[in-house]
Parts: C-alpha cells; sequence; structure tokens
C-alpha cells in the first residue's frame, strides 16, 4: 500500500532531512506523499493508491482534534466491520478508508485494537499531547517495521535506507550478523546489518516516550493440535475459512490479480480468488521452469496468464538493484525472481495475491516428512547415533552418499534444524571462512523457540521454527520488499488471523503423513482443482544458480567479488575460491554435495555490502519503475 518514515528527536532543518527520507521510499509509494511535522516529531507517508483512492484517504491522518497522527503501511481486511463499531461509539470519519480505522480504533481501545485487526499492517500514532509514539507490525511479519535510538533520536519507517538520510544516523556495519547470516541465508534475529537498528517482531508493538523505548508482545501463535473432528469436516472447514479470507484479501477500488506457480497453494488461492489475470515467471532451462504448467492450470480454469521468461543476463545485471530495495542481503536465489514476477505483474495491476504462509500453517515443507521417514533409524539409542554422525562427519569423504544422514540423525531435532532451506555453512564451516571467527549463535536463536514448543511433535517443533524465522526474515521479507520495489502490492490470504486458528488445532496426521504434505488444504483444493495441481510435491521456485556458476562470464563475475577487498576484509579468500574453482570444475555439482547456495550466499553479502558500505550512500536505481 505505501511506506512511511520519520523521526521523533531535534534536528535542523526538519521538513527538509524528512523529506529526504521520504525520496528513499518513493518506489514504495508513488502516487502521492504527505507528512507532519512539528517540534517535536515528524512523520512521512509515500501512497500506493488502492482504497478510496480521492485525496481525503492521504496521509498522514489526524483524529477528529488533529492531537493524533497516523502513517500506516499495509491492509486492514475487516475495518468496514471495526468503522461500523467505532461509529457507533461516536468516532467521526472523513474518508471511507481502512486507515482511519486504525486512528480511531486506537482513541477507542488504546493497544487492544492490535486484537481485533485482520490484516497486514505496520503503523505509527504521534500523541501530540503526549508526545508519545506507539507503533506495532502484524501478527505475522508480513510488512517491515524498523527503528533506531541514535543521538537522542528515535527514527522509525518501512525501510532502513531512510535512516541514512538522517543527520543524527550513524552508519556503522554490524559484523557480528554475519555468523548467522552464513548459516541462515538472512539475519534471523531483530538485529540488522546496520548496528543499531533493529525490525520490530511480528506481534508486537513499541511506546517511545521521553526517550525511553518499550517494547512489548501482544500475540504468540499457540500450535494446539486439539482438533477431534473428523478428516471430511476439517477439509470443509479449511475450504469455508479460505474463501473467506480470499474475498477479504480482494477488498480493493483496484484490479486484483494473482501470481501462479505450479504448486497448489498459489492455484487454490487463484481458483478461490476468481481473478481475472495471473502472472507466472521461468526460466529456459527445462527443470526450473513452471511456466508451461501454470499456463495449462490457469486455462483449466479459463483465466489469463501472462508469462515471462527470465534471462541469466537480465537476473545478474539487476542484482545490486535489487540489494539496495531489499535493505539486507537475503541470499534466497528467489528473492530475484520475484522481482522480475513483481515487474512484470506491476505492468498490468497494482495488487496481487500470493500464497506465502500456506506451508507452515498447514505443514507443507518436504523436510517435515523427514521426522516420520525414519522411525526406524530413530529408535537405535541417541549415545550410538551421536557416534555415528560424528564419526561420519570426520572421518568419511565429505560427499559420500549417507554422510549427511549420519551426520542429522547424530542429532536431536533441536540440534539439527534451524529453519527450513538453510544451515547454509554449518557454524564449524562459518568460523573457518571468517576471518574474525564465528561466535556460535544458532542455538542462542533457535533455543528459545524449541522451549516455547517443548513436549509437541517434531512436526509442530519445525513449523513453530519456520513461522518465526524463515517465515518472516526470508519469505516475507523478499515479498514485500520485491513487490514494492515495484509498487505492487502482496497480500497473502493464507496469513489471515482466522486461518492460523484453524491451523493452530490441526493434528498431526491431518498436516503430514508422508510423504505427503499439507494433508487437509490438500483435500479442500482437491475438491475444486484438478488433482494434479492439487496433489503436485512442493517444488519451490527453482533457480538456475548452480548451472550459471559453472559458466565462464558468472565464474568470472562472482571470481571478481570473491577477490575483492570487501572479501578480503571479511573471508579467509581462499577457502571462497576453492570453493568457486571446484563448482566450475563439476567436484561438487551433485545435488547432496552442492557449494553453489554457499557460493552464492557469500556473493550476494559482498553485493549488498558494495552497494551499501562500498560508498557513501547508496543510489535509488534509475530504473525504478514508476506508475
Amino acid at each position: 500500500m505505501c511506506g512511511f518514515a520519520g523521526f521523533v528527536g531535534e534536528v535542523e532543518n526538519r521538513e527538509k532531512v524528512l523529506v529526504d527520507m521520504m525520496n528513499t521510499i518513493i518506489h514504495r509509494g508513488p502516487d502521492s506523499e504527505g507528512k507532519f511535522v512539528d517540534g517535536d516529531a515528524a512523520l512521512g507517508f509515500r501512497r500506493l493508491s488502492i482504497i478510496d483512492l480521492s485525496e481525503v484517504g492521504n496521509q498522514p491522518l489526524y483524529n477528529e482534534d488533529k492531537s493524533k497522527v497516523l502513517v500506516f503501511n499495509g491492509e486492514i481486511y475487516n475495518y468496514q466491520e471495526l468503522r461500523r463499531e467505532l461509529v457507533e461509539a461516536g468516532h467521526v470519519f472523513i474518508s471511507n478508508t481502512d486507515s482511519e480505522t486504525l486512528l480511531h480504533g486506537y482513541e477507542e481501545w488504546g493497544e487492544k485494537l492490535l486484537d481485533r485487526l485482520r490484516g497486514m499492517y505496520a503503523f505509527a500514532i504521534w500523541d501530540r499531547k503526549k508526545k508519545q509514539l506507539f507503533a506495532a507490525r502484524d501478527i505475522f511479519g508480513i510488512k517491515p517495521l524498523y527503528y533506531a535510538q541514535m543521538n537522542g533520536t528515535l527514527l522509525f519507517g518501512s525501510e532502513i535506507k531512510s535512516f541514512l538520510e538522517h543527520p543524527r544516523f550513524d552508519k556503522i556495519f554490524n559484523e557480528d550478523a554475519l555468523g548467522n547470516y552464513l548459516s541462515f541465508q538472512f539475519v534471523p534475529t531483530n538485529e540488522t546489518f546496520f548496528k543499531g537498528v533493529f525490525c520490530l517482531q511480528p506481534g508486537h508493538y513499541f511506546l517511545y516516550e521521553n526517550g525511553q523505548l518499550e517494547i512489548r508482545r501482544y500475540f504468540e501463535p499457540h500450535f494446539t493440535g486439539n482438533c477431534k473432528k473428523s478428516f471430511e469436516e476439517v477439509v470443509e472447514e479449511v475450504e469455508a475459512v479460505m474463501k473467506e479470507s480470499v474475498e477479504m484479501h480482494k477488498i480493493s477500488d483496484v484490479e486484483v490479480a494473482s501470481y501462479l506457480s505450479s504448486g497448489v497453494d498459489s492455484s487454490y488461492l487463484t481458483y478461490l480468488g476468481q481473478v481475472d489475470r495471473t502472472f507466472t515467471v521461468g526460466f529456459d532451462e527445462g527443470k526450473y521452469s513452471e511456466i508451461q504448467d501454470a499456463k495449462e492450470f490457469a486455462a483449466s480454469i479459463h483465466m489469463q496468464n501472462d508469462a515471462r521468461v527470465i534471462t541469466p543476463e537480465e537476473y545478474w545485471d539487476r542484482l545490486s538493484d535489487i540489494q539496495y530495495y531489499m535493505d539486507e542481503p537475503v541470499a534466497d536465489p528467489a528473492a530475484i525472481a520475484l522481482f522480475f514476477l513483481s515487474e512484470e505483474a506491476a505492468k498490468k495491476v497494482k495488487v496481487v495475491l500470493s500464497g506465502e504462509g500456506s506451508d507452515e500453517l498447514f505443514g507443507g515443507y518436504n523436510i517435515y516428512c523427514e521426522p516420520l521417514e525414519h522411525t526406524a533409524f530413530n529408535k537405535i539409542p541417541m549415545p550410538i547415533r551421536r557416534a555415528l554422525g560424528k564419526f561420519a562427519e570426520y572421518c568419511l569423504p565429505r560427499r559420500m552418499k549417507g554422510r549427511g544422514f549420519l551426520m542429522r540423525h547424530g542429532k536431536t531435532l533441536e540440534e539439527r534444524y534451524f529453519a527450513n532451506a538453510t544451515n547454509i555453512f554449518t557454524e564449524r564451516e562459518a568460523d573457518k571462512l571468517l576471518k574474525k571467527g564465528c561466535v556460535p549463535g544458532i542455538r542462542r536463536v533457535t533455543d528459545p523457540l524449541y522451549e516455547r514448543v517443548k513436549g509437541k511433535d517434531s512436526v509442530t517443533k519445525m513449523q513453530y521454527v519456520d513461522l518465526h524465522l524463515w517465515l518472516v526474515h526470508d519469505i516475507l521479507m523478499k515479498g514485500d520488499k520485491m513487490g514494492m520495489a515495484n509498487s505492487l502490492e502482496v497480500r497473502v490470504p493464507f496469513l489471515d488471523r482466522k486461518v492460523l486458528e484453524l491451523a493452530e488445532t490441526l493434528p498431526l496426521d491431518y498436516k503430514v503423513r508422508a510423504p505427503k504434505t499439507k494433508v487437509a488444504l490438500r483435500g479442500a483444493a482437491e475438491k475444486v482443482i484438478r488433482s494434479k495441481t492439487a496433489e503436485k510435491k512442493k517444488l519451490g521456485f527453482p533457480i538456475p544458480i548452480r548451472v550459471w556458476l559453472r559458466e565462464e562470464k558468472y565464474y568470472e563475475r562472482v571470481r571478481e567479488m570473491f577477490t575483492s577487498e570487501a572479501a578480503r576484509k571479511f573471508f579467509n579468500t581462499e577457502i571462497l575460491l576453492k570453493m568457486l574453482d571446484e563448482h566450475k570444475k563439476g567436484k561438487n555439482i551433485n545435488e547432496k554435495a552442492d557449494d553453489s547456495r554457499k557460493i552464492w550466499s557469500v556473493y550476494i553479502f559482498l553485493v549488498w555490502y558494495d552497494r551499501f558500505f562500498g560508498h557513501e550512500k547508496p543510489v535509488h536505481p534509475a530504473s525504478t519503475s514508476l506508475h
């Protein structure tokens, strides 16, 4: 929907500073801008008009006596219901936007407003009388919200890059984040790569008053698995709650389209949404493209599909610009493909539906089958399995078949599972690679999460970890940043409060029956879409990185970065170059021992570092597509 930036504290040329901050996020809201500035605070806003396209919907918004000021990014899908309650309570609305509901809702209910919201949101309300800032983020973390306290000033906003324009901001690289990044492919905590800058965690809000910042949690998911209903009844409930969520997510005064892959999530959403248009991207390499399957599905339900083949050249050439939009490096190769998907969609629409969140809620990742598939091996006493794991790690050839299995099952779930598709570098590998070594940090991140689901089954534990790490810091971060880079709002109907309430009750058997995942969701989908799609095994977003890294021109591009001053500053480059050379020679390209993700993680970090720290300030890409 938009983006905002602001600060509380003294600074010269307050309005100019705010405008400079706003200009860094113009891609989030090219339709209009607005600002509030007084002697204590400044709030700036860039708008992407979707609900109530008139000027009265512009932000900042004010309450009746203008004592409270709001900036808001996102959508509140149950705003009409809340609005009726507030009107009955005597509040006067001047627009038809969902934004104004937050302002009057906060007046009426205070922070308890957050318990009533269904939507995606990050917002801030400045109370001019109390000189207090209230800011909150949605329960899943769909919309980002950053903050920093520096030199007597509080900075806050949708993107970190806006902070760089404030004279009180000190741009310092946070090297402590690098070790965890190498393992997770993202920063898995509320810290960022900018020292002193933090992201507000999902389901949290903060209050800032008299220089004091207080952060509180207002929401925590609870997977009970206590549903006693029959499978058929649950399937009907999934169908009903998803229909309602999709209808709410379609509320808009502009056209709503849908992303479409070949999998069940986006296909089911597309069918339920009955959108007019769908969008797909892929690559020329056969197994790395879902375009044909997506087109066939779209045709089967009589919908238009616009597809784009991404060339290797454009993928690599846009990497630096994409890192600018991301704010921080996320080494998921799908992030770049998502940029091109959103760029394609933004040529035609402002809003798309997308399937993020279904795997975390309904049990969709293939690795969730692992605890159920190896029950016989897991009956071996742990001391013996641990000894086998250590033997495999230190004595067997690195690429020997079965080595990884023994290593993984020589550890408890808590010791081996950190988040879906992560553990790119082990802590031991990261310690060798980093010049300053790596302070063990993975368990510090995951242990508190496992503690909260102590006593639950293994799949539920994995879901919970993914909901707090992989979903927040990878899936949703790239979804928001890549959509907003192209002034496109991405809505995620699976991540709805009511959908979560149902998913929390599902017993293990309704989530995973190895090798089948998302059992209840697939049951609902199979009632309305073809079985070929409803039962398709999860593919992810396939990207031919391993293939490209063997091509001379891309090998040379990475090699140049691996010998750069920045690489020498942080890494033992001989390890990097050996890894890169072995990959090119074909020594590590089998599925079970492939280092391309390791190479990519370091390369993306270096591209990002060059963009943000190789120059005084990163420059907004001239190629930004604004509507």
